[in-house]
């Protein structure tokens, strides 16, 4: 581990006001979020954060999402930066991040690099949709994907790939053009495709109505089945613990202010 643990607990402890302050933004305007990824399993392994996980990921609802984008900035106290490409053109990614004004981090990919935009611990949020529940669907999703990643080496770290927005953001409207709502039942939850990590996709009747996760002593929200969205997400036993050389931090650097 880069980071010593003191100072990661540090952090980590910022981040949770963080989460904390745009849980009641959310309430108080009806948004739908939940835990995803490293988080979620943290919530179900740990209770709270992975002891060596260094940001907080969360998923809403593509409408939810953009009218976050919409108060974000009238609503959030100054300790958060809201982090866009409009709000900080330097940043290259496609989603939304809320950075901490009271904590910085370099990530390994961003050694030595003068990067120009905020670098405060950080929350990812991704904008989720839905598709048919169906193969041709599931192949077409994971065929963006992969198109998406292959002209994303900025956006998405891969020094292997084209960086090609214009290409990118077509294949990102190709996906939302079969955006099906919520109020169908044989339908999949899938990531928007600004974040083209993995193509998980959930079952909706296993995601909503959400329900409420301890993490860290507090509740949020979370997929009304977390098993099933850890299990559509990793491919190994995700209740094992990896091996210590596998607790790794994306931090190369944390400070705390």
């Amino acid at each position: 581990m880069a980071v010593e643990q003191k100072e990661l607990r540090k952090a980590q402890l910022i981040m949770l006001d963080m989460l904390v302050e745009f849980d009641a933004i959310c309430k108080k305007h009806n948004l739908k979020y939940w835990l995803d990824s490293g988080t979620l399993l943290g919530a179900v392994r740990h209770q709270g954060f992975i002891p060596w996980d260094d940001d907080i990921d969360l998923s809403m609802p593509v409408e939810d999402y953009n009218r976050f984008k919409e108060i974000a900035t009238s609503e959030l106290s100054e300790d958060i930066f809201f982090q866009t490409k409009e709000s900080d053109p330097n940043f290259k990614f496609d989603y939304i991040k809320l950075r901490s004004n009271r904590a910085s981090i370099v990530e390994f990919h961003e050694k030595g690099r003068d990067v120009g935009y905020h670098q405060g611990v950080f929350v990812d949020i991704f904008p989720m949709l839905t598709l048919p529940n169906r193969d041709f669907y599931k192949k077409f999703y994971e065929g963006i994907f992969q198109a998406i990643r292959s002209v994303s080496a900025v956006s998405l770290h891969n020094s292997s790939g084209k960086d090609a927005p214009q290409i990118r953001e077509t294949l990102l409207k190709s996906l939302y053009l079969l955006h099906q709502g919520w109020d169908k039942s044989d339908l999949k939850i899938i990531y928007g495709g600004e974040m083209p990590d993995i193509a998980a996709w959930f079952d909706i009747d296993e995601v909503f109505p959400l329900s409420k996760i301890e993490f860290e002593g507090l509740e949020f929200y979370s997929p009304k089945n977390p098993q099933h969205y850890l299990s559509s997400i990793y491919s190994f036993d995700f209740m094992e613990l990896p091996p210590p050389e596998k607790r790794t931090t994306h931090a190369l650097e944390i400070i705390v202010k």
